[in-house]
């Protein structure tokens, strides 16, 4: 095997301009070729003999063919969710740069000159609100470190995939089955 084989894809994997691994149009093809015949109800081991690649390999192929369906519609919507957050930022940034009179039954209460108080609590609770819309921001773009997740939950995860995968296919695909 070479320093570039990858026994996922059909053999060689290319590098972008930055030194990434990129697929090339011939390997998107092949992995909706690969999504097109699990639609078809073929086992990933079917599918893995026609492309002439391992059956893990067809695993990836299709997953990463559902993943490049939704990434459009999915960057679509994240890109409405950052527009209504933007939206909602401005408005608490708006709300911070406005002195507001502190008000006590239902009078605003003024100092020994006869100016308005300012009601610190309202920049407060401003402030409060635009770090909770910047952790949204950064939640929603990815942009925190990753958590760390215990082994156990990252097997339960693969589990819930593959029982899930059975019951919408009617087979099982565990690791040890030719499916």
């Amino acid at each position: 095997m070479t320093a570039n084989h990858d026994p996922h894809t059909d053999g060689h994997k290319t590098r972008d301009g930055y030194g990434r691994y990129a697929r090339t149009i011939e390997q998107a093809r092949r992995d909706a070729h690969a999504a097109e015949l699990r639609a078809e109800g073929r086992t990933y081991q079917q599918i893995a003999d026609e492309l002439g690649i391992e059956k893990s390999g067809a695993i990836y192929a299709v997953r990463r063919a559902v993943r490049d369906a939704c990434a459009g519609p999915g960057q679509d919507l994240i890109n409405l969710e950052v527009q209504r957050l933007e939206a909602m930022y401005d408005q608490v940034l708006d709300i911070l740069q406005t002195d507001h009179p502190v008000v006590s039954h239902g009078q605003i209460i003024r100092d020994d000159t006869g100016a308005p108080l300012t009601d610190v609590e309202m920049k407060l609770k401003a402030v409060d609100r635009a770090l909770r819309t910047r952790e949204s921001f950064r939640k929603l773009l990815g942009l925190d470190a990753p958590s760390r997740v215990s082994v156990e939950a990252e097997q339960l995860g693969r589990e819930i995939g593959r029982l899930l995968d059975a019951a919408t296919t009617g087979e099982d695909d565990g690791d040890d089955t030719d499916s």
